[in-house]
């Protein structure tokens, strides 16, 4: 993923040490090395919060007038989730949120990240609004605000209304566009005189692929080679579906720029989920197997929000397969954020594959995993005028 431009660039290290014993993976175990980091080691003005996404903790899941997403119907799947557990109650936010609220001020929380469900504003996914569900949203935000927490609002976080997946097949549908697109103005204009931190979607690539390559999270497609699905071509539906969700971020970004924006005094962006990738050996193979692996991962949806395409690799490994930006789409999704939201979750070696004989999006970076970098050292470089380190995580123990 090669980066060139001129836009102003931020950079975040994040270092991170954690040390494990292999065959044992509790909390004795685990020793986090924080290198004498305190919250005064951080410069004047950076943020601490916490993050949450509707459908895992609001409940209320079928009360209130709330639509079911596909979630709703995807994990009762046997197997899905722990003991069959569902987002019917959850951590009962909807009822609850002035307790969590407390507990967030109580721990020195700055922000506060929360998803929106669509199919509690629209329950059909469009027309008739759920003002009960206008109605919560209206009183989290109020009460933040009222404890000193910056709101940050999420638009969509896996959670597609159900019926928009029986009517048109979801996100693999150019209708979608318009209909989110639509969705975010009505959240813009209910919630933008006191939300200015917006962001479009949370981890548009996991929806992609978990959700259309191998079938791990709603709606559950992928073709047989790839996954327990009934329905689904690995080969071509994470593209289409990627391509859908950058066209309905920047869409959205569209909307908020021209109606609300100046007005609002606010700014929009969009959550993604990093892993950074390095080569097994020094061989030649493996660094581009680790360079292909970034640019699938990565680059999928930075660069064309950057730039206006996909990355190089891609087009030419993915070919016809990928779906192509018209004058005006890559008008529209150049330069459509304000600000990036990273997720950075941990790393690994890289080693290089033979081409499968059944085209998939994991299949198609031709790159093997060989382990998870036990210490990892990250540096970021976006091109971008901020950027917010929004979720951590890391795993320890299982590269040696």
């Amino acid at each position: 993923m090669k980066m060139k431009g001129a836009w102003a660039v931020l950079s975040v290290i994040v270092v991170i040490q954690c040390v494990a014993d292999a065959g044992e993976h509790n909390e004795e175990s685990l020793i986090f090395n924080t290198h004498g980091l305190i919250r005064e080691s951080f410069p004047k003005g950076f943020v601490f919060g916490t993050a949450t996404s509707a459908y895992q903790v609001e409940g209320m899941a079928d009360k209130d007038g709330r639509g079911p997403s596909i979630w709703d119907v995807f994990i009762r799947k046997p197997g899905i989730v722990a003991n069959n557990g569902t987002g019917e109650v959850a951590v009962d936010q909807y009822h609850r949120y002035k307790e969590d609220i407390d507990l967030m001020k109580s721990l020195n929380f700055e922000a506060y990240r929360f998803s929106i469900s669509w199919s509690r504003i629209f329950p059909e996914g469009t027309g008739k609004v759920n003002w009960k569900g206008v109605a919560y949203y209206n009183r989290l935000i109020n009460y933040l605000l009222k404890k000193g927490i910056t709101p940050y609002a999420n638009l969509y976080h896996y959670d597609l209304p159900l019926a928009l997946e029986k009517k048109y097949n979801g996100l693999l549908s150019y209708r979608v566009v318009k209909d989110f697109a639509d969705y975010a103005d009505f959240c813009f204009k209910m919630f933008g005189d006191r939300v200015k931190n917006w962001m479009t979607f949370n981890e548009p690539r996991v929806v992609a692929a978990l959700g259309y390559d191998n079938g791990f999270f709603a709606p559950g497609r992928c073709s047989k080679e790839y996954g327990n699905c009934t329905a689904g071509n690995s080969g071509t539906e994470p593209y289409i579906v990627a391509h859908h969700l950058i066209l309905s971020h920047a869409a959205a970004v569209q909307r908020y720029r021209e109606k609300y924006q100046k007005e609002q005094k606010g700014r929009i962006g969009i959550l993604l989920d990093f892993v950074w990738y390095e080569p097994l050996t020094r061989s030649k193979a493996d660094n581009l197997a680790a360079q292909r692996s970034r640019d699938f991962h990565v680059g999928w949806f930075i660069h064309p929000i950057v730039y206006g395409e996909y990355p190089r690799t891609m087009q030419e490994i993915v070919g016809d397969r990928l779906p192509k930006f018209t004058k005006a789409e890559v008008k529209m999704v150049k330069g459509s954020m304000d600000f990036v939201g990273i997720n950075q979750y941990t790393a690994y070696y890289m080693y290089d594959k033979p081409k499968p004989k059944v085209p998939g999006y994991q299949e198609d970076w031709h790159a093997g995993f060989a382990c998870m970098i036990q210490s990892l050292s990250v540096l970021v470089l976006l091109f971008t005028v901020h950027t917010f380190i929004v979720l951590t995580f890391f795993a320890c123990g299982l590269c040696r």
